[in-house]
């Protein structure tokens, strides 16, 4: 494993492969670990005015169900009601009330969060996402629980307690909640201050509790290959240069395209080891390559004034300049 930024975080890379990764939790206080995503970026989204469902979401671990029009305010556009926006003053009420406050993929609407979860993911060749908690202080939003994920977790504010047990006794576990009959050992205590990173290996349980004023942290959630995802790639690898027609007419034509199926399967295994599909299935399972950012609309507003490439019109010219700079001077003297 090679990545600068966890390297940062977590110190010698081949010591923390070693020891922990995917085999051991461990809390983590790096010299200077800053969430990209904070209370004051909170605000600054509730502020914006565009936050939403399914962007936010308030949850509790007593299985109390926190309806959406209990943190969510309606508004009128063009004539039409539309639901969902985030109603500051009601998620602080239901905060006061004991729920958690769940943001998903923050990744896909804040860009300093995007770009750490692009480069996350360009490092270790997985896929991440970001989730951000904010919880009371007694609060617990889930209850003990596994993901079929790697989780680092970002202490950006207050303190909160967080209980790791074991991982899976079996290899086919399920996700989410642990059963009632379901019992594992605890691995790890430990309250997390601001500034602290705590990772938690795939598939062990965990749950966490607000220990003292409002607790924000941020996850980042590091996906790894389940069955289905090997199977979707070794259909892929078994599909790859069959040239048959996509819908052959009449029986025959079907017969013989299974049988021409089968036989360039049968060809295809022969050519593929477990590491070729190993790599097609990490290839598969990575989201689509960031494009390049597009032109802003200030440089799409420059290339206008100035006739560049793409625009689609010549620039001003001296002419237009001219007759810009005089109407310039006539709103001037009025």
């Amino acid at each position: 494993m090679e990545s600068p930024t966890l390297a940062d975080w977590v110190g010698d890379i081949e010591t923390f492969t070693g020891r922990q990764w995917q085999r051991e939790p461990a809390v983590f206080t790096p010299e200077a670990l800053a969430p990209p995503f904070d209370l004051d970026v909170l605000d600054a989204a509730f502020d914006g005015g565009l936050l939403r469902t399914p962007y936010l979401e308030m949850v509790r671990s007593d299985k109390v169900t926190v309806p959406t029009e209990a943190y969510t305010t309606s508004r009128v556009v063009n004539g039409v009601t539309h639901e969902g926006f985030a109603d500051r003053a009601k998620v602080i009420e239901r905060l006061r009330a004991g729920a958690t406050l769940l943001l998903r993929c923050v990744d896909q609407w804040h860009r300093p969060t995007g770009e750490l979860v692009a480069r996350l993911s360009e490092e270790l060749g997985r896929r991440v996402e970001a989730f951000f908690f904010l919880t009371p202080a007694g609060g617990q939003g889930l209850a003990v629980h596994r993901d079929d994920a790697d989780v680092f977790v970002l202490q950006a504010a207050g303190r909160k307690t967080w209980y790791v047990h074991d991982a899976p006794a079996a290899a086919d576990w399920s996700l989410g909640e642990l059963p009632d009959d379901e019992r594992s050992r605890q691995r790890l205590h430990r309250v997390l201050e601001p500034g602290d990173l705590l990772y938690v290996p795939r598939g062990f349980a965990h749950r966490a509790v607000g220990a003292a004023g409002l607790s924000a942290h941020l996850s980042l959630t590091i996906r790894d290959l389940s069955l289905q995802d090997l199977r979707t790639a070794l259909a892929q690898q078994l599909a790859e240069g069959s040239a048959l027609p996509a819908r052959p007419l009449g029986q025959a034509a079907i017969a013989d395209a299974c049988g021409t199926l089968l036989g360039q399967a049968r060809e295809r295994l022969d050519t593929i080891g477990p590491e070729d599909l190993l790599l097609a299935a990490r290839a598969a399972s990575l989201p689509p390559a960031t494009p390049t950012r597009p032109e802003s609309f200030a440089e799409t507003a420059r290339a206008w004034e100035t006739g560049g490439p793409g625009t689609g019109r010549p620039g001003l010219g001296s002419v237009g300049r001219t007759w810009r700079r005089l109407r310039a001077a006539a709103r001037a003297t009025h």
